[in-house]
């Protein structure tokens, strides 16, 4: 029985014990001191009456001073009881009556969809994800004030114990594709055994803080187990140990020559405060510009007139000399030419990652970090000058934040900026609100652990798209465009309407890279696509 349940029912109870007993003693004292011999329901009437403040009826006034002086004691006690009936009875009832209920289960009859068992701050991120995606799914969530803030922010929400089968039977796991959860490693662990006990079948994502904890997620019966934090860390390091991103033809086959790159323009490049346009990127490089972050901010398609300043990304599509010879055009000179270090600020799981990572590429790194230990270099605060003097910042080639805090790293990155102004800056977050933040204090590169983590859960439910997710909302897609047959890329609008670009087209055996505005398409044609969430959803409405 609920709480304030309980406290109507002690309240009723108490309420007639007390009636009970008023209207006794009333019966008596009138019989005794007023010489009144009145019945017991006359007595039981006057006692409601006077605990309901609606009068005492003909029986006043008294004349005993004994009956007058129970009269006003039990004046007392009645406003008593009729004041903490307010927050006993009222209240509750009001509450429970136009307050939001957050159902216990899962009403609808959907299928197919994707249970997410708890919420944490990092899954808003994963919500989004699932509805840009437009994949149903619910959320097993045993909060209550959590609980209701998304189910009036709109989400399907059960309110129920993801740890145990009857949690996820109100969600209708049995039914769903997929199971993720990314609560903490143990949680997770007790909700896949539940998961499994409940249905072997069910695909089960889970998210682990500690990559070493993987084997006991797999042996709870996991079917994949993400490391979100390791891979924000390996991709922070392979914007040390290499210019250009080559994974896209490996997951996507589009040939041997074709490239997506992200590229960043650094401090002291000579493109940077210049524009698009006057940048001549595609006549120097022969790189098609795909879309750009701005400050963060994904831009498809950005204009001409769109200013380059540091820390702009560009994603490009091109062969590999293409997009090498971008590369050479955003580094700084002193970039370019100098050999430096990597310095990484911070040793947690990001931070180890990335100095590993350097290590095994053979190439220099200075590890700072709050706390001593081994593998420090350095030991102070990544905000205090003095330690980021002592730790080389001024004459690094590039530096690596992988600070926990938000707040802390937006303020070690003016710090570093102050010391270093041409210094390649790269850093983690946890919000990805704090991503625009981090490119206006200085920072070239920021990858948000909220993002990857969602990224990699979307990836891992969405085995059935041939799909290849950056580290961002960018997706690249292979597909047939029905309604474009016989027509040009330029006649149907294609990056107007959609801000998607056309990159590749696979004809038969051969694969057209040289996709332009009067390239026509032909029946049978196979695009690839590169664009935003959104845009790739706009794409596909519009032309598959």
């Amino acid at each position: 029985m609920d709480t304030w349940k309980r406290r109507v029912v002690y309240y009723a109870v108490f309420l007639g014990v007390m009636l009970t007993f008023t209207a006794v003693a009333y019966r008596r004292g009138m019989r005794v001191y007023e010489g009144d011999a009145i019945t017991l329901i006359e007595s039981f009437r006057f006692a409601v009456e006077m605990f309901s403040t609606t009068g005492f009826g003909g029986d006043s006034p008294w004349q005993s001073q004994e009956m007058n002086a129970f009269i006003a004691v039990m004046d007392l006690v009645g406003m008593a009881l009729l004041i903490g009936a307010l927050p006993v009875v009222a209240t509750p009832l009001l509450e429970s009556a136009f307050s939001t209920t957050v159902p216990r289960s899962l009403e609808s009859d959907v299928t197919g969809h994707v249970v997410v068992a708890s919420d944490t701050t990092r899954s808003d991120a994963l919500l989004d994800e699932f509805e840009s995606e437009e994949v149903p799914y619910v959320v097993v969530e045993p909060d209550p004030d959590r609980a209701l803030a998304l189910y009036e922010a709109g989400h399907v929400v059960v309110r129920a114990d993801p740890e145990t089968t009857d949690g996820l039977e109100s969600a209708r796991l049995s039914d769903a594709r997929a199971l993720v959860t990314d609560v903490s490693d143990r949680v997770d662990a007790s909700i896949v055994l539940a998961a499994k006990e409940l249905s072997t079948d069910v695909r089960a994502i889970s998210v682990v803080e500690d990559p070493t904890r993987e084997r006991y997620h797999r042996l709870a019966g996991a079917d994949e187990v993400l490391s979100p934090r390791s891979l924000l860390g390996e991709s922070l390091a392979s914007k040390v140990t290499t210019a250009v991103r080559t994974d896209l033809d490996e997951a996507v086959a589009i040939g041997d020559s074709l490239r997506i790159a992200e590229v960043s323009i650094h401090h002291g490049s000579g493109l940077a405060g210049s524009t698009l346009a006057g940048s001549r990127i595609g006549e120097r490089t022969g790189v098609d510009v795909i879309g750009a972050w701005f400050n963060g901010s994904f831009e498809a398609a950005p204009a001409p007139d769109a200013t380059l300043s540091a820390g702009t990304v560009l994603l490009v599509s091109g062969t590999e000399g293409q997009v090498e010879r971008l590369v050479d055009l955003t580094n700084s000179a002193a970039r370019r030419f100098g050999a430096g270090e990597t310095v990484v600020i911070g040793h947690g799981q990001v931070g180890k990652t990335v100095a590993n990572a350097l290590e095994g590429a053979d190439l220099p790194v200075t590890v700072v970090d709050r706390d001593d230990g081994p593998a420090i270099d350095v030991v102070g605060d990544a905000t205090e000058p003095e330690t980021l003097r002592t730790a080389g910042v001024a004459d690094a080639r590039t530096v690596v934040l992988a600070l926990p805090d938000d707040t802390t790293a937006e303020f070690a990155t003016l710090v570093v900026r102050d010391l270093a102004p041409n210094v390649e800056l790269l850093a983690r977050v946890a919000d990805p609100e704090s991503v625009p933040k981090m490119h206006r204090a200085g920072a070239d590169y920021v990858l948000s652990l909220s993002t990857v983590t969602s990224r990699m859960s979307a990836s891992a439910v969405l085995t059935d798209r041939d799909v290849i997710s950056l580290d961002t909302h960018v997706e690249v897609v292979r597909t047939e465009a029905p309604t474009l047959v016989g027509r040009t890329v330029g006649e149907a609008a294609v990056r107007g309407r959609t801000g998607c670009t056309v990159i590749a087209i696979e004809r038969g055996e051969d694969l057209v890279t040289d996709v332009g505005q009067e390239t026509r398409i032909e029946r049978g044609d196979e695009l690839v696509v590169a664009g935003t969430d959104d845009g790739v959803r706009a794409f596909e409405r519009a032309f598959a």
